[in-house]
């Protein structure tokens, strides 16, 4: 099993499902709580390069959602009431009244409803390429739909072909960048090692937030609730968020912060980390919630 770096904590939540694994690093702070995508994502893999910098100045927790990572056993749906609800577990087990969520894709999504219904617990929000503001034509949906309906076809699948490494490669330089990668060797590996613990099927979340007719989870109509200030990041060359469905959340959102990086694919927290890093530590030392400045 890749192994986290030495200076990570693990902490296993009971739930009745199973149990929820938590990461976290630094000690000091204002917390930060991540928020990975779906299907062969995990905490360390979207994250792997921003927890250290930010331990370095905030409590930085970094969330297995259920079913991935160390998040085994779970039985029963992770749905999209059940993940805010895992968010609200891990705060109340680390006993925050509140944090900022940094959430990528599906993680993206959550974190952009958690401050819409819990808005007190949220400090700051970031969101890279976000789903849950998505929508499709009238016969892609449907085709969706029933590929949301069927484990042969989100699941089976799917798992079948990320068996090969080169397939991983391939999926990985046409899905989640849109360039070179420094360490695309150990992203492969990373993935593989997920889909040989998880399967590399979509995830429930994915599966339950479209409806046959429309998305079931479509956050757009309340995101102008959102008062937390909210900074969100897309690469203009992502092919599963489109660069135009982040600028008009945006621009539904008051006061955000929209940051298009040029060049980069979905996965930005990967192709560029360090672009994306200086961008959240950035915006985290804004009006003194940075507390070393």
């Amino acid at each position: 099993m890749t192994q986290p770096p030495d200076d990570l904590r693990s902490t296993f939540l009971p739930c009745p499902e199973g149990r929820l694994h938590v990461y976290s690093a630094g000690d000091h702070g204002s917390p930060v709580l991540l928020l990975s995508g779906a299907g062969v994502d995990n905490a360390l893999l979207s994250w792997r390069h921003l927890i250290p910098v930010l331990a370095q100045r905030h409590q930085v927790l970094a969330l297995d959602w259920p079913k991935q990572g160390r998040s085994h056993p779970w039985s029963g749906r992770a749905t999209h009431e059940r993940m805010l609800g895992c968010v609200t577990e891990v705060l109340d087990r680390f006993g925050l009244d509140s944090a900022t969520l940094v959430g990528l894709s599906q993680g993206g999504a959550l974190a952009l409803a958690y401050a819409i219904d819990h808005p007190e617990r949220v400090e700051r929000l970031v969101a890279l390429a976000p789903a849950g503001i998505l929508s499709f034509p009238p016969g892609v949906h449907q085709l969706l739909w029933l590929t949301a309906k069927l484990p042969l076809l989100n699941r089976t699948l799917p798992t079948a072909a990320f068996r090969s490494r080169a397939r991983i490669a391939e999926f990985a330089r046409r899905a989640l960048f849109a360039g070179p990668v420094w360490d695309f060797d150990d992203v492969v590996d990373e993935i593989a090692e997920e889909v040989g613990e998880a399967g590399g099927g979509s995830s429930d979340w994915q599966n339950a937030s479209i409806g046959p007719l429309r998305m079931r989870v479509d956050l757009r109509p309340r995101l102008p609730e959102i008062t937390t200030p909210t900074l969100l990041i897309q690469g203009d060359k992502d092919i599963g968020v489109h660069p135009e469905r982040t600028r008009a959340a945006a621009a539904l959102i008051p006061g955000c912060r929209l940051e298009v990086l040029a060049g980069v694919g979905h996965w930005s927290s990967r192709q560029t980390p360090d672009r994306v890093n200086r961008l959240i530590t950035d915006f985290l030392a804004m009006d003194g919630v940075d507390p070393l400045g």
